[in-house]
Parts: C-alpha cells; sequence; structure tokens
C-alpha cells in the first residue's frame, strides 16, 4: 500500500485522522470489492457516490492511490470544462499526490518521460482537448500494452451521450470513448454527488455503472437531511416567502445576513456569503440585484427607526452559533451600522456577462447573485444566507440540487437561513427523500430504482433512451396479458387466507413480493422491474406496508384492456398513496381465450404520490 499510504500521511499530519479513516474505507473497499476483480483485459465502468460538497476529490484521489497499488500506472482524471476549475484540480492533485506525475494539458513530453511512477493527466472536458490527448496517447502507445484509470468528475454533466434520442453520438461523449479505447483495457470511474442520469443509462448505452459506492459525509457536514428533514414541521431556519413581494423578502433576508454576517466576522472568520438564485435568466439576476440594493439603501436610511431596531431585535434573537460564541448584542449592533454607513459589503452577479471572479467573494459581508454559474464545481465559503426562488414548468431534480449551493462543511447550523417558496422547499425535500432511497438501495447492494413525483423529472431528457426507459406514472394500474403461475398450488397456499368478501388488506411489502415472484409474465411486462422498486421502497422503510386484495373465480376475457371490476377498482384507490396488489383467479374458459385452466393474474397499483423509471 506505497501510494494509499503516502496520501494518507499528509491527513495524519494535519490532524485530521477521522478523514484520513473515511478515505482508506472508501479506497480500500472499492479495492478489495471491485478493483481486486479486474482482469486487466476489458472495460468495466463504476460509480463513486458522494453527497454535494462533500469531499469527493479526497475520496477519488484516495481509490486512485489504491488502483496504482493494484497495478494500474496511468490516470486520466476528467474535470468540468472550465481552466478556473482544471487549474485548481491540477495544483491540489500536484499538491496531494506525491508519489504521482501529475500533468497538466500541454505537458505532453512529461506524460512520456514519468519513469517508473505512476502519471494522472488532468484535462477539462473540452472537445478540443480531448481530440488532442486522443492523438497523443495513440502516437505515445504506451496505452497499448497496459490499463487506463478514467477518473470523471462530475460525470453526469457532459460525459453523456446527449444525441443517444437521435441515434448519434455527441462529440465529448464520442472523445471519452476514444480515448478509453486507446488502452489495452480501462476502469471508468463516474463520480458524481447527482448520480440520476447515470443511473437511468442502459447497458446497451455502454455508460451504465456496473458497480456503486457510495461514501458518507464527514459529522459536520450539513446536507439535505439538515436542510429538508422529514418531519411534519418546517425548521424554523427556513423563511417561506409566498405572500412577501421580492422587495420585502430582499428587506428581510439582507437585514438577516448582516446580522448573520455581523456574528462572523466579530468572531475571527473572514467571509460571510448569502446567495441569491432567481433563475437563469441575466434580467433575473438584474432585478434581484436592485432588489438587494434598495433593501441596503433602505435599511442604511431608517437604521435609527423603531422597526429597524424590532427587527434587529428578531433577528438577532434567532441566531444561535455553534462553532462561535454568540456575540453581545451591542457589538452586533454597532456592527451592522458601521457595515451599513460604510458599504462594507458587496453586491455580486455571476453570470455569462460579468467578471466577477473568487476573490470577490472571499473575504467580507457578499450577496452573490446568479442562475447557472452557481451550479457544479464552484465553491463559496461560509455560506449562510439562501434566497431561493427559481422556478420552472419542468424542473429537473439533479439540476435543483446542483444548484442549491446549500450543502458543505464550513457552515454554522445556527446562522443558515433558507427564503424560498413552499412549492420550491417541498420540491426539494421530495429530492432529498429520493436522494436517500438511492442511497439506501446502494448499500443493500439493490438494483436502483428511482422515483419523484409527477411535476417532478429526475434529469434532462435527452441523455436518457426513450426507446428503453419505461416512465410508471404514479397511481396506474399494470398487469400481464400472458401470465403462467409458478405454480398455481403455491399461490392458492400464499393467499388462503385471504377471502373474497375481505376489502383490502394491509400486507407487508415483502409479503407482495414473495406472491409476485410465483408469476411468469411475457418479456414485455418487466415483472422484475416491478419487483425492484417496491423493493426501493423497503430500502426507504423495512416495515413498508401495501394492500392486498383477493377476488376468485372472476370470469374474464383473455386481452381485456382493463382487469379490475368497477367496484375493485373503487376499493383500491381508496388507497391512493400505496401499493396495492389485487390477485383475480380466472376461470380461464377456452370460449373466453384462456387453456381451459383456473390462473392467478395480478393486477398492480402503483402509488399516487410518485412517477417511477425503471430500464
Amino acid at each position: 500500500m506505497i501510494y494509499l499510504d503516502e496520501y494518507l500521511k499528509q491527513f495524519e499530519v494535519k490532524g485530521q485522522h477521522e478523514l484520513a479513516l473515511s478515505i482508506k474505507k472508501t479506497a480500500t473497499e472499492v479495492g478489495s470489492k471491485y478493483l481486486s476483480q479486474f482482469d486487466y483485459i476489458s472495460n468495466k465502468i463504476g460509480l463513486l457516490f458522494g453527497n454535494i460538497q462533500s469531499g469527493k476529490t479526497g475520496h477519488m484521489f484516495g481509490i486512485a492511490s489504491e488502483a496504482a497499488d493494484r497495478g494500474f500506472p496511468y490516470f486520466l482524471l476528467l474535470e468540468t470544462d472550465s481552466n478556473l476549475l482544471q487549474q485548481q484540480t491540477y495544483s491540489r492533485a500536484k499538491r496531494d499526490l506525491t508519489e504521482f506525475v501529475v500533468c497538466d494539458e500541454n505537458e505532453e513530453q512529461k506524460f512520456r518521460d514519468h519513469g517508473s511512477k505512476p502519471v494522472m493527466v488532468v484535462l477539462k472536458k473540452n472537445s478540443r482537448v480531448l481530440k488532442s490527448w486522443v492523438d497523443r496517447f495513440k502516437n505515445s502507445q504506451m496505452l497499448k500494452g497496459n490499463p487506463l484509470f478514467i477518473l470523471d468528475d462530475e460525470a453526469d454533466a457532459v460525459s453523456l451521450n446527449t444525441k443517444i434520442n437521435q441515434k448519434k453520438q455527441s462529440t465529448i461523449n464520442k472523445y471519452l470513448e476514444m480515448i478509453r479505447d486507446t488502452a489495452l483495457s480501462s476502469i471508468y470511474l463516474q463520480v458524481t454527488g447527482t448520480p440520476q442520469s447515470i443511473l437511468l443509462q442502459t447497458q446497451q448505452s455502454n455508460w451504465n455503472p456496473m458497480f456503486t459506492y457510495y461514501f458518507n459525509p464527514g459529522k459536520d457536514y450539513l446536507g439535505g437531511d439538515f436542510f429538508f428533514p422529514n418531519a411534519d414541521k418546517t425548521p424554523n431556519f427556513v423563511q417561506l416567502i409566498d405572500e412577501r413581494s421580492p422587495l420585502k423578502v430582499a428587506e428581510d433576508a439582507v437585514l438577516r445576513h448582516l446580522v448573520v454576517s455581523a456574528q462572523v466576522l466579530l468572531s475571527g472568520n473572514k467571509v460571510s456569503n448569502c446567495i441569491v438564485h432567481p433563475g437563469i435568466k441575466q434580467s433575473d439576476h438584474e432585478s434581484a440585484r436592485n432588489d438587494i440594493e434598495k433593501a441596503l439603501i433602505w435599511w442604511t436610511f431608517h437604521h435609527s427607526d423603531q422597526n429597524f431596531i424590532d427587527n434587529f431585535k428578531r433577528e438577532y434573537d434567532l441566531i444561535s452559533p455553534r462553532k462561535s460564541i454568540k456575540q453581545p448584542y451591542d457589538k452586533i449592533l454597532n456592527k451592522v451600522l458601521v457595515m451599513l454607513e460604510k458599504h462594507l459589503y458587496s453586491t455580486i452577479v455571476l453570470n455569462g456577462t460579468t467578471n466577477d471572479g473568487s476573490d470577490e467573494y472571499e473575504t467580507g459581508c457578499n450577496f452573490i447573485i446568479g442562475g447557472t454559474n452557481l451550479g457544479r464545481g464552484v465553491t463559496f465559503g461560509q455560506l449562510n444566507t439562501f434566497i431561493y426562488t427559481r422556478t420552472s414548468k419542468s424542473p429537473q431534480a439533479d439540476t435543483m440540487w446542483q444548484h442549491s449551493r446549500m450543502f458543505g462543511y464550513d457552515r454554522d447550523p445556527g446562522l443558515i437561513s433558507i427564503y424560498c417558496s413552499k412549492r420550491l422547499y417541498n420540491l426539494f425535500a421530495q429530492i432529498n427523500d429520493t436522494n436517500n432511497s438511492i442511497i439506501n438501495q446502494v448499500r443493500r447492494g439493490l438494483k436502483i430504482k428511482i422515483a419523484y413525483p409527477g411535476d417532478l423529472k429526475p434529469t434532462r431528457s435527452n441523455v436518457l433512451d426513450k426507446s428503453l426507459l419505461d416512465i410508471l406514472v404514479g397511481g396506474s394500474n399494470h398487469f400481464p396479458f400472458e401470465p403462467q403461475n409458478d405454480t398455481y398450488e403455491q399461490i392458492e397456499e400464499l393467499l388462503s387466507n385471504f377471502t373474497d368478501t375481505n376489502p383490502a388488506q394491509k400486507v407487508s411489502l415483502n409479503f407482495v413480493i414473495e406472491v409476485l415472484k410465483h408469476i411468469k409474465t411475457e418479456k414485455n411486462f418487466n415483472m422484475a422491474g416491478y419487483i425492484n422498486i417496491i423493493k426501493s421502497e423497503l430500502a426507504s422503510n423495512s416495515l413498508e406496508q401495501g394492500y392486498l386484495l383477493v377476488k376468485r373465480d372472476r370470469d374474464i376475457t383473455h386481452g381485456s384492456r382493463a382487469l379490475l371490476s368497477p367496484n375493485d377498482w373503487d376499493e383500491t384507490n381508496k388507497h391512493e398513496n400505496s401499493f396495492v396488489l389485487t390477485m383475480y383467479r380466472v376461470l380461464g374458459q377456452k370460449s373466453k381465450g384462456w387453456n381451459g385452466e383456473k390462473i392467478w393474474i395480478p393486477n398492480i397499483k402503483l402509488p399516487k404520490s410518485k412517477n417511477f423509471y425503471i430500464i
């Protein structure tokens, strides 16, 4: 373990023992479970899944070190198409991977002269850059007899084929495949905090991961469960703004952020940031900036009013810092007044027309306004205040989660505040619920299934193969046209305690699965997919219940478009947010198109609250 041990030493020296243990656990488990099975002649693809801003790069480097210990000499690290991010990652790799030769995009000779050490090339996912390294790898012929280990950071962003439904291949996707094919064999590790689009790739696409590994964040991490807990009550740091005008929201949030910033800066920290995400249009950014600046002017000219004093006292009473001692009332009040009087704050717009850089929000009290530029890879220190008003007719779970920028380690839970509508808060909570379901499925080694409410899509549609992806609408009924019983007698025994006169009975979903296992169906009816959907619910709650309705000796024609009678339809609809399995024992007369024998037919009704995605 030469390379992994050397990589971990730096964390021990800094006193980061728990981080070192966490990275070692990830690296050695991926090594023993997956890398140890590699045959060095094929191409394998896997997924490293961690929470947003939870330290994926550190774990990624740990896995690279473990791979080097297992005989991988060549590494390619792919970064988002951003010069800043590529250079940040390159510099970090040079600093942290001291036993590797780390190459920048233009260091071909350094790559050729790497000697006996493992070599890592850090590239941004840009078509020109990727094409040039396809040629360099081919010309060097160094990979022709060796395996290549590819680490694709934010692999769900631009790496997937965006022309899959046109039966074509997008440029970035094509060059990534070409790079992979320059080597004798490869492991391609997709890395992301939003794996929805990756998990919905088909096997035919060659981008569906053969294994998935999830690592837990550290103890100080504030993630989805903190911001969107599974509770009846909205957390007190959340301000629902449905009844307020944009300017009123700005006034409330600005004063809150000034109070929080005063606490942070007086406690010896250098920065306190507020994120404003009004949408992707530049006109929205300008409107939001105007509202923030108007609010700052308002409080500047009304700081001696009783209204200011009352609102200031409310915000002061609400903050409860956990990472510092709460500063006295008078000190924070004086600091806020000085900040207003001397304009000790910045309003910064990040979009395609502005030149504001990271140095603009690394110190002081800042209000950062933007849209897409607030997304992947952008890091903001000490984010304490969030104003999220972006709306979309067809919201996408992975995009919303990436752009929120709420999550991380350096936040103080006693200073956080969120301003958003009730609908947006509920959407975020639903995304978090599904994220937790995905994590639980990974931990239990299940085939992962994804479900969202009807107005929320998992990802952008242009990377999903619509010909092989089934979207099952919540509340819909599904039954096979050509069922077979395996065996009829066993199904009879399983259902013997349920009479025809009983209404739908609450049963364990494990029992529902057991019944369905005895039904064989035609190829077009994906029984395994339905069973996996139910298993995904059990992964979230092992005690989850469904309903079972049993009816015997039904006189039904083979090939009927609907199976349930009107009365049974009404009965199952009483439980619209649960899985309901109706088992019909059909008489099976030849005159009705059957084979003359009785047969059990299942009807699966899905919970109305979600749409389900299966491949």
